[in-house]
């Protein structure tokens, strides 16, 4: 169920908005440290983009996650190619997320954005061919998207129920 804001804006204005983005662009940052020897590369599962479903309900995600990627990819091997790339890839899927009506559907971007994206830059950078780069970063983002991404959302929605009104 697609959820609109307009309580907790109302309530505090632009500060509740930047204040959600704040929580989720930290969580997605810790998230990514905790797993980093698995979060970077050409085979990556980033258990921190399971949160990448969160625009489905709230549009304060869109920037939390790109805040989110941009902070985390700092500590990148790939270094400002993943912070640039990974932050815009992240806006897009980002979009393009909020935008969808089904929450299944809406786990669609993340994946295929970054599937056929993020080899774009790893796949040269660690000498492997596009193609099969795809397959592993599209599988890593199945996974944990297939797996976190919907409790999660129930989990935000239940939390954040109070700052959120049903569409």
């Amino acid at each position: 169920m697609k959820l609109k804001v307009k309580t907790l804006i109302e309530s505090y204005g632009p500060a509740g908005f930047i204040a959600r983005a704040g929580i989720i662009a930290a969580v997605y940052i810790v998230i990514t440290l905790l797993v980093k020897p698995i979060a970077y590369g050409p085979v990556q599962f980033r258990v921190s983009e399971a949160l990448t479903l969160l625009p489905f309900m709230d549009p304060a995600a869109i920037l939390g996650l790109t805040v989110g990627v941009f902070f985390a990819n700092f500590a990148s091997p790939l270094g400002l190619v993943d912070i640039l790339g990974g932050s815009a890839l992240t806006l897009i899927a980002a979009l393009l997320t909020y935008k969808i009506k089904s929450k299944y559907l809406a786990m669609l971007p993340p994946i295929v954005v970054n599937a056929l994206g993020v080899p774009l830059y790893v796949a040269p950078a660690y000498g492997l061919p596009y193609w099969p780069t795809v397959g592993y970063i599209a599988l890593g983002q199945t996974v944990v998207i297939g797996l976190f991404a919907l409790p999660i959302l129930k989990l935000y929605k239940k939390t954040a129920g109070s700052f959120v009104e049903k569409m």
